[in-house]
Parts: structure tokens; C-alpha cells; sequence
């Protein structure tokens, strides 16, 4: 064996050595639980603080009855709004609220958007109802939901 060989061999077991107790704490550490591992109504709670969600007209969710492709569901959410200094749309949550990972979007505004609206396009594993989540600023919460049919999943 020639001596860089040796040398070569000796370093990829010194790396090696060091990993594997570095491995086996990682493997041993408990998994912090994702946001987005809660069911629909946790994650609700969780962005909400507990406090109570009105159903609302100003919410207005825009999405196909029937999506014959689970993997593209345009979804687009406007929301009634002044957009000012004082009153404004905060942000917009969409929900798929049967998928494995219910949360989809998170979108923050601010009142220099000067208009309340997102588009998107969401993955849905199966039927389900997509939702929008609507808080604004003075610490309110606002929801529409649409059923969606649809006749391939998106999700596996």
C-alpha cells in the first residue's frame, strides 16, 4: 500500500468515526411535530389563538366544483377590504382539509398591496373542501370553504 492510499483509507475512517455517535444522538433526539402535521381544525386553533372564526361574504373563494387533475386546483381568495393604515387584510391561510398536510399557503399583506388577493394552485389527495382563512388587522378572523370533486388525486 502506498502512502497516500494510507493516508486516504485513514481519513475516511477518522470521518467516519466521528459520524456515527453524531448519527445515532440524531436518530435518538424526539422530532419536533410540524405545524403543518395538525389536522384542519388544530391548525385553525393554532393560527387563531382560540378565538372565534366568522363565515363570511367578504370572502370570496374561487375554486372548480370538479378538478380532473388533483396535482393543479387553481385556487384564487379576494377579500373586501379598505387595504388602509387602519383596516386591512393581515393575511390569507388556505386550507385542503383532508390532505395529510392540511395547511397549503400562508400569504401576509400589508395595506401598500392595495388589494386583497391571491392565486395559487393547490395539490388535493381526494374530494375534500378547500378553505380560506382571512385575519385582519384589528385581530378578527373570516372563512369561506368550497367543496372540490376530484376524479384523480394529486397527492400519491
Amino acid at each position: 500500500m502506498q502512502r497516500r492510499e494510507f493516508f486516504k483509507q485513514l481519513g475516511t475512517a477518522a470521518v467516519v468515526t466521528t459520524m456515527i455517535p453524531a448519527m445515532s444522538f440524531a436518530a435518538d433526539a424526539p422530532k419536533p411535530k410540524s405545524p403543518n402535521a395538525f389536522s384542519y381544525k388544530q391548525a385553525v386553533e393554532v393560527i387563531t389563538g382560540g378565538k372565534p372564526v366568522e363565515i363570511s361574504s367578504k370572502v370570496q373563494l374561487k375554486v372548480p366544483e370538479i378538478a380532473e387533475n388533483g396535482a393543479v386546483v387553481p385556487v384564487t381568495v379576494t377579500v373586501e377590504s379598505p387595504m388602509t393604515d387602519s383596516d386591512y387584510v393581515k393575511a390569507i391561510h388556505i386550507f385542503a382539509t383532508k390532505n395529510g398536510n392540511t395547511r397549503c399557503i400562508d400569504v401576509y399583506l400589508t395595506p401598500a398591496n392595495g388589494k386583497a388577493m391571491f392565486s395559487t394552485r393547490i395539490k388535493l389527495g381526494q374530494t375534500q373542501e378547500v378553505a380560506a382563512l382571512v385575519e385582519l388587522s384589528d385581530g378578527t378572523f373570516l372563512s369561506a370553504a368550497q367543496s372540490v370533486k376530484v376524479t384523480i388525486g394529486g397527492c400519491g
